[in-house]
């Protein structure tokens, strides 16, 4: 089991934050992703979703073997799904 935790770094968008936290789980370059991020989640959604800085909570997407959660707080986990 593979477990990426991260936070968005002030310079970083958090679209850019969650494809580098699924390369450094799958080991790629964050260039070969494949499928590309914004074919499974929304990337403008995932960066607008918790901007006003009231929003608490968090969003869950699969992506390949991974459940990625992206929490309020700008916090990422990257997990291997079970079974993998």
């Amino acid at each position: 089991m593979s477990l990426i935790q991260t936070d968005v770094a002030d310079e970083n968008c958090v679209s850019q934050t969650v494809v580098e936290a699924i390369a450094e789980a799958e080991g790629t370059d964050p260039l070969e992703l494949t499928p590309p991020l914004y074919e499974v989640i929304d990337p403008d959604a995932l960066e607008n979703l918790f901007t006003d800085g009231k929003t608490v909570g968090k969003i869950i997407f699969n992506y390949n073997n991974f459940e990625v959660c992206v929490f309020s707080d700008d916090s990422i986990s990257v997990e291997t799904t079970v079974g993998e």
